[in-house]
């Protein structure tokens, strides 16, 4: 028993040290685990900033836009006291047309034959007139007043054929004509032929909003560019000076536009054409100006962020003056040569 006991203890002995070793024989086949690296040095982003160097010079404030030339002459066809029945509407928008020209004319119903009888009856009633010169005194006086009531016969029925008829008052260029067709009824006073003057031209700029035309006076010069060809003209009506007129479409007009005489006209200038205008309303001179674009404004505070030594920003208030279309007047707080970080 003793020699199997021991026999026993040595084989225990034995497997210990093969799981030993074997453990040991495991770890050393296993990859070493990598370092960590250290993260790369980054370095900050160097901000870029869009700046401009305040500077002294002249601000100007005007107005600018597409004005139309229009006429100063034209005339409005249209039929008083009663409408009617179009029969034909003879003229369209550009044609020219001379005073006394038809422009439109109603159905007659028969008017015209009537028209024809009654001048028959007129030019009969003279004939027996003259033939009764030889008569006797009371057959003289007699056809003398069938004369007088044929006449106004013709006089009533040629006025009320004429009514019908609408004719040019001017030489001109039809600017509008109402698109209508036989039968259509048009009522009286409504605007159906529209003839201007294309010899006397002026300018008309309208806005949009007319607080931007506000401070504009009557007077003022305008420079007028069509083609590559400017002339100077004068402001001659502004909203305010503008004529009294009933017509709402027209009071409207006048709220929102400018007009603009010239000494003379382009060569290329006609009904329709359009021209650059410009109008100026302030200008000031020698004065510290920055882009718009460099004006911030929060909570009723103007400032503006000026970059120093090239690399630290300040923000200074300023007081703001004379605004143009692309610049601003700084009156205070701001001085010529500094440098101003645009928005």
């Amino acid at each position: 028993m003793d020699k199997l006991s021991r026999v026993l203890r040595k084989s225990a002995i034995l497997g210990i040290v093969f799981t030993i070793g074997a453990a040991l024989s495991g770890c050393s086949l296993l990859p070493k685990e990598e370092q960590e690296l250290k993260p790369p040095l980054v370095k900050p982003r160097q901000e870029n900033y869009s700046t401009v160097t305040a500077e002294k010079g002249t601000i100007v404030k005007a107005i600018s836009g597409s004005g139309v030339f229009e006429s100063v002459s034209t005339s409005i066809a249209q039929f008083s006291g009663q409408g009617g029945r179009i029969d034909e509407i003879l003229v369209k928008s550009g044609d020219q047309v001379k005073k006394g020209d038809l422009l439109v004319q109603l159905i007659v119903d028969g008017l015209d034959i009537q028209l024809k009888e009654q001048q028959l009856a007129l030019e009969k009633a003279k004939y027996a007139f003259r033939q009764a010169r030889e008569s006797d005194e009371q057959a003289f006086n007699i056809a003398g007043l069938q004369v007088e009531i044929e006449q106004l016969k013709y006089d009533r029925l040629a006025k009320q054929f004429n009514s019908k008829q609408l004719v040019s008052e001017i030489d001109g260029q039809v600017v509008f004509a109402e698109s209508l067709t036989e039968g259509d009824y048009v009522e009286a006073y409504q605007t159906l032929v529209t003839i201007a003057d294309p010899s006397s031209l002026r300018i008309s700029l309208r806005v949009d909003n007319a607080n931007d035309i506000r401070e504009v006076q009557v007077g003022v010069p305008a420079e007028v560019s069509l083609k590559g060809e400017k002339i100077v003209g004068t402001v001659t009506q502004t909203p305010s000076s503008a004529p009294e007129t009933l017509n709402q479409q027209l009071a409207e007009k006048y709220a929102k536009t400018l007009y603009v005489e010239l000494p003379e006209l382009p060569k290329e200038a006609k009904i329709g054409s359009i021209a650059d205008v410009k109008i100026i309303t302030q200008q000031r001179e020698d004065v510290v100006k920055i882009p718009r674009s460099g004006l911030r404004s929060y909570l009723g505070r103007n400032f503006v962020r000026v970059l120093e030594d090239g690399e630290r920003l300040r923000e200074v208030d300023v007081e703001p003056g004379l605004v143009g279309s692309t610049e601003v007047e700084v009156v205070k707080g701001l001085d010529e040569g500094q440098i101003v970080v645009l928005q």
